[in-house]
């Protein structure tokens, strides 16, 4: 009877483990299948090998050649002028001066760049135009995607990681929410860390350093709200840190401007009074307030039966906007949502 028991339980762990492993083939066909269809959208090389893990990375990769540019991000300027000098030359540059012989690591891009200020300013925004711009390759890395079950795979991805922009290059990793997160392995440590976490951080900054001291065009860029969260270790891994703040008068009033660009408005409003109600309201607080405005002229035009497409119907007028204004802030003040925040040391 003993025998017979464990002959079944032989069997039935023999289909188990049969099953499990035609499960991670599919998962793995698909995996191949998405990474090479993003890759083909980017006009990448096909024919570059990649492992099992490499795969998985790939299938971050974000295409960036097309959408918002230099223009669509009103009241950045000094930060965009600076972000070119230090990160876009020298991406862009690289093979001229590898030409001329001209190898010094001093001409190479910044290896840690950190984006940092209030929620809604275009931090994201910002890192994405810098790939379009140096015509880099963009890994959006999600950091969860590199925590697995089974040990030692996520030192594996983590490697994966750096190869893939290695391979790809040049390639800029994007972190977004760095350190915010409490399952971020990038936030500050403390003695509640996983084991599996902190190998994982030790594994992460020693391929960085790694590749820091190569000439590989690759750099880490990070965003985020809560810059004295991250990993001090992390920190100085990032030498170029851009302070994103909130947008000043005249940031706002241009904002507003090429939030509107393509919308009907009257031709004699004046953004700058617009601006003066809108203190302390960030990019995208900015964005929903011209939501707002524009639904309250469709609206107008649903209750009196109008067709939008009419020409008689009315356009956004300055009283729209600045009532858009008075009413978001309402809104926000009542939850709280403006923050505090102060620039990084």
């Amino acid at each position: 009877m003993a025998v017979l028991e464990w002959s079944r339980d032989c069997t039935l762990a023999a289909l188990l483990n049969e099953e499990i492993e035609v499960d991670f083939q599919i998962i793995v066909f698909m995996t191949r299948l998405q990474a090479a269809q993003i890759i083909k959208a980017l006009g990448l090389d096909p024919t570059i090998e990649l492992n099992e893990h490499e795969l998985r990375i790939a299938t971050q990769f974000v295409h960036c050649g097309q959408g918002a540019d230099w223009c669509d991000i009103g009241g950045c300027g000094a930060v965009i002028e600076e972000i070119n000098d230090r990160i876009i030359i020298p991406l862009k540059i690289r093979n001229v001066y590898k030409k001329f012989a001209l190898s010094s690591n001093l001409l190479s891009p910044p290896k840690g760049v950190l984006l940092y200020g209030p929620p809604g300013c275009g931090k994201t925004l910002l890192a994405k135009i810098i790939a379009r711009a140096a015509n880099a390759r963009f890994i959006n890395l999600q950091v969860s995607s590199l925590c697995d079950k089974w040990y030692g795979e996520s030192q594996k991805l983590a490697d994966a990681v750096f190869s893939v922009a290695q391979k790809f290059q040049p390639t800029i990793i994007f972190i977004d929410e760095i350190g915010e997160r409490d399952d971020s392995f990038l936030r500050d440590r403390n003695t509640q860390d996983h084991e599996a976490t902190a190998m994982m951080k030790a594994q992460f900054m020693c391929l960085w350093d790694g590749f820091a001291s190569s000439d590989d065009a690759i750099v880490v860029l990070g965003a985020t709200n809560r810059p004295n969260d991250v990993d001090s270790a992390i920190l100085r891994r990032m030498p170029a840190r851009f302070y994103v703040p909130l947008p000043s008068l005249e940031s706002r009033a241009d904002i507003l401007k090429v939030l509107l660009r393509d919308q009907p408005i009257i031709s004699d409003i004046n953004f700058e009074r617009i601006a003066e109600y809108a203190t302390e309201l960030s990019g995208s607080d900015l964005k929903e307030v011209c939501r707002l405005a524009v639904l309250s002229r469709v609206k107008d035009a649903f209750i009196k039966g109008k067709d939008l497409n009419n020409e008689s119907t009315r356009m956004i007028r300055e009283s729209d906007l600045i009532q858009s204004v008075i009413k978001y802030k309402q809104t926000v003040q009542v939850s709280g949502a403006i923050p505090v925040f102060e620039p990084l040391d």
